[in-house]
């Protein structure tokens, strides 16, 4: 073989299999790509993802094809919900992971289970109809159906994201269930609340990671108590270098409200109303909203919150038509960054009369300067994207200990490739 073909090989032999569970728009798919693996499929019910998930995620080994976008419902059919579709993902995922692991025999298998987490935020506590409860206490159950399909293929590894609250009681114990399922399966687990600004996305963001490898795979320096007890979580990349709003976004042509940009996609602003123009006009970077009570225009503060300040003595909803601070990580980007009635999503520069843009949302949470968003010219089924996406930088550094987690020594050095047989259809 020469030496060329011999790089090809390698090339096109990932670091590890993967499957996408709850992908949207696929922030943990581009995460895995980046971190070396081959993603097979992302799994969804939400059609409004496919073609930014298709789009911009063609793997970089095998057949550099993208993942199968996999429309199916986790949940089995029952009497009460006939939309449940898990006899028919099931298939699916046999073929298909039947079929790539045929083709890099030896190769890993990491699910990736980042359920929605909706019902697990203070957000989800307003007034809901009784179908739109319903949809949430099947959501609550997620990772429990997910974790039939980890008995049923026994993927080497399971990496979970979400909320810093999922683990609160409150919620019943799902995020300590999940764990103890995958422990009762097998697998070393391990689970902490982390920020992801200490992974290189320039975001103050908590969230709950778990992680889980086989046991009789892990490698024990990755174990705590000895080898014996849970799969280490570490609490920041040690190559990390924490990035600021300005170091992120400040390079980004400057727009104006309800702009936009013509040759940067995404690079999109909402329109603002007179009234809160003037309130963006007098807020300076990271300062709280106190201003508002004194500016040049006089009181702009809103009679609501007077009302509720008044009532708590004590100021809320601080954070509300204010600027980012440009020399620290953005706080958490949410489905409403668009919008500075939601958060602190003003731009630093008070030279912008603007909230961010969805492309300054999509930097800020570690997405590719060259990751499209569709429908490009639509704002808050975008932002929705965006706010509810895993970081991709989160997802790869995890991926990347989890793989190492279970490899031995040189153990990757010489990866074998079963040839260019047809890719199984989705």
């Amino acid at each position: 073989m020469t030496d060329l073909a011999k790089k090809d090989v390698v090339k096109r032999c990932p670091d590890f299999l993967a499957v996408d569970f709850f992908c949207g728009a696929g922030g943990t798919t581009r995460g895995l790509i980046d971190a070396g693996g081959y993603v097979i499929a992302g799994v969804d019910k939400d059609t409004r993802c496919r073609e930014t998930y298709v789009e911009n995620n063609s793997n970089a080994t095998i057949d550099y094809a993208p993942p199968k976008f996999l429309r199916r419902d986790i949940f089995p059919v029952t009497d009460a919900y006939p939309d449940g579709e898990y006899a028919e993902l099931e298939g699916d995922l046999e073929r298909l992971i039947e079929h790539y692991r045929g083709r890099v025999p030896g190769t890993p298998l990491l699910f990736a289970i980042c359920a929605p987490c909706q019902p697990f935020t203070k957000l989800s506590r307003k007034e809901l109809s009784e179908a739109r409860k319903a949809g949430r206490e099947r959501d609550s159950n997620l990772l429990t159906e997910a974790a039939k399909f980890v008995a049923r293929f026994r993927p080497e590894m399971v990496l979970s994201e979400n909320v810093q609250g999922i683990g609160d009681p409150k919620y019943g114990g799902v995020w300590d269930d999940f764990k103890a399922q995958l422990g009762g399966l097998g697998y070393a687990t391990g689970s902490k609340v982390l920020c992801t600004s200490n992974f290189g996305v320039p975001q103050y963001r908590r969230r709950s990671i778990l992680v889980a490898a086989r046991r009789e795979l892990a490698n024990p320096a990755f174990l705590t108590d000895g080898g014996l007890g849970d799969l280490i979580v570490p609490e920041a990349d040690p190559d990390n270098v924490v990035k600021t709003v300005q170091t992120a976004i400040g390079h980004l042509p400057p727009l104006t409200a309800g702009a936009t940009d013509p040759t940067i996609p995404n690079h999109k602003t909402r329109s603002l109303s007179d009234l809160n123009l003037k309130r963006l006009s007098a807020a300076l970077p990271g300062v709280s909203n106190i201003y508002m009570e004194n500016t040049p225009d006089g009181d702009l503060s809103l009679a609501c919150h007077r009302k509720v300040n008044a009532k708590l003595q004590t100021r809320c909803f601080t954070d509300v038509y204010t600027r980012m601070s440009p020399d620290r990580p953005s706080p958490t980007i949410t489905t409403k960054c668009h919008s500075i009635s939601n958060g602190r999503f003003g731009h630093f520069d008070v030279q912008q009369l603007r909230g961010i843009s969805l492309r300054e949302a999509a930097v800020l949470q570690s997405f590719p300067a060259d990751y499209v968003f569709y429908p490009t010219h639509m704002i808050e089924p975008i932002a929705r994207m965006i706010g509810n996406a895993v970081p991709p930088r989160l997802a790869e550094f995890f991926s990347r200990h989890l793989t190492a987690s279970i490899a031995e020594p040189d153990a990757r050095d010489a990866p074998q490739f079963a040839g260019a047989s047809a890719v199984a259809h989705g």
